[in-house]
Order: C-alpha cells, then sequence, then structure tokens
C-alpha cells in the first residue's frame, strides 16, 4: 500500500507542471513590423492612396544615409510588395545590390490608373474606368515624391517598377516623361493595350528618352504575344539609346503569373549593383 501510495502520490507531482503549463496562458503576439505605412489625400487621384515603405539596414549603413527610391506600383501587402521587399533585403544584405528605398502605392482601381485611353472596346470592358494613368502620374510627381522626400533621407536617383498593366504604365511613363525617373523596369508590359497604340507610336517619342539616358531593363515571360511587343519595344529602344543603357530578358519558362520575382531579382541586380569594395 505504501508502495502504491508513492506511485500515486509521484505521478500527481510529476503531473502538476503539465498541468501547469496547459493550463497557462499565452504569451501574447505582437505585430511583425517590416516598414511604415501613411496615407496621402490625392487631389490628382480625388482618393486617399495607401503608401508602403521598407528601408533595408544592411550592415554597416548609416541609418540616416540618403538612399535612391524605387517606386512600384501593386505596393499593397497583398499586392507585390512583400516579396519585392524581400529582395531588396538579400540584395542589399548580401552585397549584391545598392540599398534603395523601397515604396510601395497600394491600388485602389488599378485598371483605371494604370492604363491610358483605348479606343478598342474590350479594353474597355475590364473595368468601370480605364484611361487614368496620366492623372497618376501626377499624383507620383506633385504629390507622392514629395511627401517622400520629406520623410526619409534620400539621393535625387529614382527609380519605378511595374508588371503586366503596371509595365505599360511603366513604359507609357518612360517615353512620355523619360526624366521623372532614372531607371524604368516593365515587366511582361500589356503592351496590347488599345490594339498595341503604344508600341507603334513609340518610334516618335525615342528621340526624348535617347536624351534623358535613363537605365531600362525590360523582361518578358512565355505568353507569345507578350513575348513579342516586348523584344519589338526593346530593340527599338536599343537602336535608339546606347546599349549598355537598356537591358532585355527572355524568360520563356516563365509564365505571366510567375515572371514577377524571377525577373525583379535580375533587374536590381543588374541596374543597381553594388560598387566594387574598396581596395585596401
Amino acid at each position: 500500500m505504501r508502495l502504491i501510495a508513492l506511485s500515486l502520490l509521484l505521478s500527481v507531482v510529476s503531473a502538476a507542471p503539465l498541468m501547469a503549463a496547459e493550463s497557462a496562458s499565452p504569451a501574447a503576439a505582437s505585430p511583425l513590423v517590416i516598414g511604415e505605412t501613411f496615407t496621402i489625400e490625392s487631389k490628382a487621384l480625388g482618393e486617399t492612396r495607401r503608401i508602403n515603405v521598407y528601408r533595408p539596414q544592411p550592415w554597416g549603413l548609416d541609418p540616416k544615409a540618403p538612399l535612391p527610391v524605387l517606386y512600384m506600383a501593386d505596393g499593397g501587402i497583398a499586392e507585390d510588395f512583400l516579396h519585392v521587399a524581400g529582395l531588396v533585403q538579400v540584395l542589399s544584405g548580401n552585397g549584391s545590390m545598392r540599398p534603395f528605398l523601397l515604396v510601395g502605392i497600394e491600388n485602389t482601381e488599378r485598371r483605371r490608373d494604370m492604363t491610358g485611353p483605348s479606343n478598342d472596346p474590350q479594353d474597355q470592358k475590364i473595368a468601370p474606368r480605364i484611361g487614368g494613368s496620366a492623372a497618376y502620374r501626377r499624383f507620383l510627381r506633385d504629390e507622392l515624391m514629395p511627401q517622400v522626400r520629406q520623410r526619409y533621407p534620400t539621393t535625387d536617383e529614382r527609380a519605378l517598377i511595374g508588371e503586366s498593366l503596371a509595365g505599360l504604365f511603366v513604359v507609357e511613363t518612360l517615353l512620355q516623361e523619360p526624366t521623372l525617373f532614372n531607371s524604368y523596369i516593365a515587366l511582361d508590359p500589356s503592351l496590347w493595350w488599345n490594339h498595341g497604340a503604344m508600341l507603334a507610336g513609340a518610334a516618335k517619342q525615342l528621340p526624348a528618352v535617347t536624351r534623358a539616358q535613363p537605365q531600362v531593363f525590360l523582361a518578358s515571360s512565355g505568353q507569345p504575344e507578350l513575348a513579342a511587343s516586348t523584344a519589338r519595344l526593346a530593340a527599338l529602344l536599343q537602336q535608339a539609346s546606347p546599349s549598355p543603357l537598356v537591358k532585355y530578358l527572355p524568360l520563356p519558362e516563365e509564365t505571366h503569373a510567375t515572371i514577377y520575382h524571377p525577373a525583379a531579382l535580375q533587374a536590381l541586380r543588374t541596374l543597381f549593383p553594388a560598387p566594387p569594395p574598396a581596395s585596401p
């Protein structure tokens, strides 16, 4: 009996910590913060826009050092902001890219903002409103970019990245206002918009692009129509500009849905390489 009682007592004592652990409340979770977010009351767009910002902090970088700025359309948390922020963090951390301040613009009416006017009935069916790219560009130039300069230490270097319809907007901005950014990254741009009018009229706008001498990175997936139109645009730009300024990367193994991440990786490495280490 004594042995049985002792065994029961030991069982109760040994189980007490487990029972206490099971009954204890779990520690409260806290948000995982990788950047900042703020809103702008836009007069150009007539609405409030949310902006997401990520500043990488690789080893040795002064937290107050001014950085170039990479602006991205489709920059919402549920859009492309997080995976591009991951690329900026990894590439600046491993020394294969200069650190950039990433500024993502969250969408409200993507198909309105990323497109110019179109007389194609099929284009007009894709959204209740289209053709707002000029207003969106005014928002970037006159409202967002000045506020970013006020909020963060930045250099004068500016880049713009977009894919699909956002890539169309990147190309339109390159052709219509080439000095607005120093570098343009267009991934699988939707150059079919408005019966391909942007590509058809590009030759007339190339002299201004040549004078501005921006860096341009174009990439296309294996989708035949997009690959063909992007290759044609790349050829036009390469004929008009010094070849080192224009890079074209065909990725036939990628689809329109998968091209963004691998193409952005190559674009950032190509256009913004880290300077070589100083000689001892």
